[in-house]
C-alpha cells in the first residue's frame, strides 16, 4: 500500500532496537504481551525481525480480571506462532483478595508490577521490550527507547539517559537495575492500525464495533469500558481515528481516577 509507505521507517527503527537489544541480552530478554494491538504489533515485528520466528520468551502479566476473549486469542496465537509463553501471576496477592475494588493503584501495583518483579527473579530477566507509544499518554511521552529502572523498578523520569544518533546505552550501572526497551515509542496509534491493516495482523476482536460500541483500549474488565462507535472494520477504525478529538485511554479507569495516577504507576514500576 504506497500510502502507508512511511511505515517502512518506523518498522525499520523497531526492527533495528529488537535486534539490538536480543544481542545485548540474550536470553536475558523477554517481552510483555498485553494481548492488546501495540503489544501485538510489537509481537509481529520480533517475528519480521528473526525471519518468522519468536527466539524471545513472551510473557503475560495475568492479573484473572482480562477479557475471556483476550484470553482465548492469547492462547491460540501462542500455539499458532510457537511461542515461548510465560503466564505470570501474583497469586499470594489474588488469593488474600487483591482486586479493582480495592482501589486500582493499590491492584495495579499487586497485580501488574508485584508479579512481574516476581517473575523477572524467578526466571532471571534483565530487560523487557515493552510495547508503549509517545502519544499514548502523558507520562509515557518522557519515556526513552532505554529505560533504566532502579532495583526497586522505579522510575526517575527526571534522570534519564541522553539519546543521540541512535546509539544506546543498554549497560547496567549496579545488578538489581533492569531497562524497559520500547520498540514502539515513535508509533502513533493510527500508525499501528495502518501497519495493521497493511501487515495483516490478528488483533482480539473487541476492536471492532459489535451493537454500536467498540474497544479502543484493552484492559482488566472492571476497569475498561467501550467508547460509541460504528467503526466495525480496520478502514473504519482507521478513519475513525483520523476524526477522533478524544484520548485513545478515555475508557481506562486508572487514567480518570487521578490526573497523576498512571504517573504514580510507571514510577512504581507499570507499564
Amino acid at each position: 500500500m504506497e500510502e502507508y509507505k512511511y511505515l517502512d521507517e518506523l518498522e525499520a527503527k523497531s526492527i533495528y532496537l529488537i535486534r539490538e537489544a536480543h544481542n545485548f541480552y540474550k536470553d536475558k530478554l523477554v517481552m510483555l504481551w498485553s494481548i492488546g494491538k501495540d503489544s501485538t504489533t510489537l509481537l509481529w515485528l520480533i517475528k519480521k525481525a528473526f525471519v518468522g520466528d519468536v527466539p524471545i520468551p513472551v510473557m503475560h502479566i495475568d492479573t484473572s480480571y482480562k477479557f475471556p476473549q483476550m484470553y482465548e486469542f492469547r492462547d491460540r496465537i501462542a500455539k499458532e506462532w510457537g511461542l515461548n509463553l510465560i503466564v505470570a501471576r501474583n497469586e499470594d496477592a489474588l488469593k488474600a483478595g487483591m482486586n479493582p475494588k480495592k482501589g486500582k493503584l493499590a491492584c495495579c501495583t499487586a497485580l501488574k508490577t508485584e508479579a512481574l518483579k516476581m517473575a523477572m527473579k524467578k526466571y532471571g530477566f534483565e530487560a523487557l521490550l515493552v510495547g508503549i507509544r509517545r502519544d499514548e499518554h502523558s507520562i509515557r511521552a518522557k519515556e526513552r527507547y532505554i529505560s533504566p529502572r532502579d532495583q526497586n523498578f522505579q522510575w526517575d523520569y527526571k534522570n534519564q539517559p541522553p539519546e543521540f544518533w541512535d546509539q544506546y546505552n543498554m549497560e547496567k550501572t549496579t545488578p538489581e537495575e533492569h531497562f524497559r526497551i520500547h520498540p514502539l515509542l515513535h508509533w502513533r496509534e493510527i500508525d499501528i492500525w495502518r501497519y495493521i491493516k497493511r501487515e495483516r495482523i490478528p488483533v482480539v476482536d473487541m476492536y471492532f464495533a459489535k451493537n454500536g460500541y467498540r474497544f479502543r483500549s484493552l484492559g482488566c474488565m472492571p476497569c475498561t469500558k467501550p467508547i460509541k462507535s460504528d467503526a466495525d472494520t480496520i478502514d473504519k477504525i482507521i478513519e475513525e481515528i483520523e476524526k477522533s478529538k478524544t484520548s485513545e485511554r478515555a475508557g481506562r479507569a486508572q487514567d480518570k481516577e487521578n490526573a497523576y495516577m498512571m504517573q504514580k504507576l510507571r514510577v512504581l514500576g507499570y507499564m
